[in-house]
């Protein structure tokens, strides 16, 4: 016997558009849907986007306007992830931050003995 199709309601869709735009894992949706998380993929991917996409604006606007109001965890958070500020040094193979002077290395290679006169 196979196995009935899967067919989404537009009440459906609101609900998981909802949730993916509180967080919920993708996993748990499916499971509240009733349907295999590669079935809610398939049929949602629409409003799994927009509900993660209207999740992590609304988390914007909050930090924003929690920056804006003094909280310096808030600003010291924004300027590391979205101004690219670091706490540490540069590592190998990066470039300088502005002001700082680019390590320098000394390599010493073994002498081959090129610069010596043939000897008869």
């Amino acid at each position: 016997m196979s196995r009935k199709a899967f067919v989404a309601t537009d009440a459906m869709r609101e609900m998981v558009r909802k949730l993916a735009s509180r967080g919920v894992p993708q996993d748990d949706i499916a499971k509240i849907v009733d349907c295999a998380p590669k079935t809610l993929r398939k049929h949602f991917r629409d409003e799994l986007d927009r509900g993660a996409a209207a999740a992590n604006a609304e988390m914007c606007r909050l930090l924003f306007a929690a920056a804006e109001r003094g909280n310096i965890a808030a600003i010291i958070f924004w300027l590391k992830t979205r101004g690219r500020w670091r706490e540490t040094k540069e590592t190998e193979g990066s470039t300088p931050t502005s002001g700082e002077k680019s390590p320098q290395y000394v390599v010493v290679l073994p002498d081959n003995g090129r610069d010596r006169e043939e000897e008869d």
